[in-house]
């Protein structure tokens, strides 16, 4: 191309990376390559603040498939980017960051008060998979494409880049356009298949084989793949929280991580576990027993494409290092060449495994009967799963209520859901339903956030409004830090509030919040809004919502004392204890 410049390096490789959509906030010391992004037809989509970027292109990045590729502008962008890079690496998200710094000579180290200069890669290193600054406009190309190498090996995570003012807005001479697959490895790696068959034979031989998906499956897009090999065998599928939506839960099959108790009955029965993409974390407590059986007992096979997660918590009888979804698709070769059948002793047990899930979802769903006003959060997601397609991408955020939401909301098809299940993050869910409406303009998005959480980032309607980006936000408002005033409860008074379900007014510390019109600002904005108390009334403002044809905020006036008492809090709780096996 014309121009030639350090920007115009980025541009050209990101261009035969395939990216479309870039996100951030435009600043000059990064001119040329916004200008350089534009020529090229890359989308620079641009929030209010830098946090939401990252949030955004992660989302798009998991949802698609894709890389997600995000910027920001040296000192106080990089600063408000902290957040959203600790959390997406957290979570596992393939996210480029590309941020700029001040010009050589001044910086790394400090000249001594350099303005808008910190040690941006040193802050972002311990946070991230890789993080470098270009030194001179000749390894400008190389540190780039080591730095797309980064984002491809193993777990997937937030690479970073840092790029002086002066050489990306400096003259350079064109780098060659070179193809992705001439500079890094661009096929998924195959696992070994000798231990395919011997993963094949344990699995054959299992009395009862169970499965456990991570996220890994879902960066893998290896939900057919699953679904085959899980009817193949017969076999029941349990899911880590970053693994829900491995496998459309309306499968009889699948274990949702919400149905704790009759998924912990699934770890302890099988005798052989399958583990696909997963580190078996905190939240999968940490493999141990009595959450799943003695590991004397029970036979574990894993598969993951990081080497380093390969019995990392749990023992491991088998690893098997590679990607997911090939294991899965030479294992069922291996099964059906096989002849597998499926013994009737195990078609029961998994059949009586089905009838204790039903009975322990059938007490979860009793506050469905609850119709009073203002009304309790369970109706919140139970009736958006009613009104929104089921393709619909929900989003859940904030303490209390996206325990609620995860425990009404059924995945009906795979990879719909996003949250922060590794992070817990509060105020990521604006962003990620800003980059899910990037990702698939053409299907609905919907967030269910609490008002905690949406206080953070309210600015950001704005925009999706701007942006187009029909997005259907329900603040669930209870007017307080309800997870945090629960523990502080429970610890001050456990017998009086057990027996009064809550504590008198100020009896906590702080965790009290203030009224907001969250359907006022909305409108303030330029959204639709609507505002409501009564679940007679939620779908009717669902509807016109989306009727509306542009962002909107339902503001859901919830009790605050039942919000409180979500579901599953006893479990949660002990899921951050250690284990006894």
């Amino acid at each position: 191309m014309a121009d030639s410049n350090g920007g115009s390096i980025i541009a050209d490789i990101l261009a035969a990376e395939g990216t479309t959509k870039v996100f951030g906030i435009p600043d000059g010391t990064y001119l040329a390559m916004l200008n350089a992004l534009v020529a090229r037809n890359i989308e620079v989509v641009t929030p209010r603040h830098e946090t939401t970027a990252m949030h955004m292109a992660a989302a798009y990045a998991r949802l698609r498939g894709d890389l997600g590729v995000a910027i920001a502008s040296n000192g106080p962008g990089v600063a408000n980017a902290l957040p959203g890079i600790a959390v997406e690496n957290a979570e596992g998200n393939r996210v480029l960051v590309i941020t700029s710094s001040r010009r050589v000579g001044i910086t790394y180290p400090d000249r001594g008060g350099t303005y808008q200069y910190f040690d941006q890669v040193a802050a972002i290193d311990p946070i991230s998979k890789w993080s470098a600054s270009v030194p001179s406009v000749d390894r400008l190309p190389d540190l780039l494409r080591t730095a797309l190498r980064w984002c491809y090996r193993g777990r997937p995570g937030v690479v970073h880049l840092d790029v002086p003012e002066s050489i990306i807005n400096g003259k350079a001479k064109p780098a060659s356009v070179v193809p992705p697959q001439r500079t890094r490895r661009t096929s998924a790696m195959t696992p070994d298949p000798d231990l395919v068959d011997r993963a094949a034979s344990m699995l054959a031989n299992a009395t009862l084989p169970a499965i456990h998906a991570g996220g890994g499956v879902i960066h893998a897009r290896a939900h057919d793949e699953l679904t085959r090999v899980a009817e193949m065998l017969h076999a029941p599928v349990t899911t880590s929280w970053s693994g829900r939506g491995a496998m459309s839960e309306s499968s009889p099959l699948v274990w949702p991580i919400t149905a704790i108790e009759p998924t912990n009955e699934v770890r302890n029965v099988a005798d052989v576990m399958l583990v696909l993409g997963s580190r078996v974390g905190e939240t999968d407590w940490w493999g141990k027993s009595p959450n799943w059986r003695n590991p004397a007992e029970q036979k574990v096979i894993q598969v993951d494409i990081d080497d380093a997660s390969l019995a990392l918590n749990k023992p491991t009888d088998l690893a098997l290092l590679g990607d997911v979804g090939l294991f899965l698709q030479e294992l069922a070769k291996r099964l059906e060449a096989s002849g597998i059948t499926v013994p009737a002793a195990r078609r029961t047990e998994v059949q009586r495994l089905i009838e204790v899930r039903a009975k322990d979802a059938a007490k979860r769903d009793k506050p469905l009967r609850d119709m009073d006003a203002p009304m309790v959060t369970a109706h919140v997601p139970k009736v958006c799963q009613e009104v929104f397609a089921e393709d619909a991408i929900v989003i859940a955020d904030g303490g209390n209520t996206a325990v609620w939401t995860n425990f009404h909301h059924q995945i009906r098809v795979p990879n719909t859901m996003l949250g922060t299940p590794h992070f817990g993050m509060l105020g990521a869910g604006v962003g990620q339903a800003l980059g899910a409406a990037e990702a698939f303009p053409d299907r609905q998005v919907y967030c269910i956030i609490g008002d905690g959480a949406f206080g953070m980032h309210p600015q950001e309607i704005e925009t999706a409004v701007r942006n187009g980006n029909r997005i259907v936000f329900l603040v669930v408002s209870d007017r307080q830090w309800g997870m945090v005033k629960m523990t502080q409860s429970v610890a001050k008074a456990p017998v009086k509030m057990m027996i009064r379900k809550s504590l008198e007014p100020g009896a906590t510390v702080n965790s009290d919040l203030g009224e907001i019109g969250y359907d006022q600002l909305a409108r303030s904005m330029g959204a639709h809004g609507e505002r409501v108390s009564s679940p007679h009334d939620l779908r009717p403002a669902i509807d016109r919502s989306i009727d509306s044809g542009i962002c909107a905020v339902i503001h859901v006036d919830v009790d605050p004392v039942k919000h409180m008492w979500a579901p599953g809090l006893l479990q949660f709780k002990k899921m951050h204890q250690e284990p006894g096996g």
